[in-house]
């Protein structure tokens, strides 16, 4: 199961970071722009942009996957949003 939740995982945020960066130059930031507004360091924002796994990363699609949820990107002004969950 490890080696499927891998590639999964690596599929699924390089996705994430491609969509990230085209939503970068959308704003017409550069990594380093974009980054300091993010509060993350431009090495950090680089990985995730070429959809390197991080630990922490990597660990947290683990746990979504095990617990049987699914990860959406949703273009919006929320932080985050969590469908079927009570308010």
């Amino acid at each position: 199961m490890a080696q499927t939740s891998d590639r999964s995982n690596c599929l699924c945020l390089k996705q994430l970071g491609a969509l990230i960066r085209q939503r970068r130059r959308a704003f017409g930031l550069t990594q380093a722009e974009f980054a300091a507004i993010a509060e993350v360091s431009t090495n950090l924002l680089s990985q995730v942009e070429q959809g390197k796994t991080t630990a922490q990363i990597g660990k947290l699609l683990d746990i979504l996957q095990t617990a049987g949820l699914q990860f959406d990107v949703v273009d919006g002004n929320g932080r985050i949003k969590i469908q079927g969950m009570a308010e």
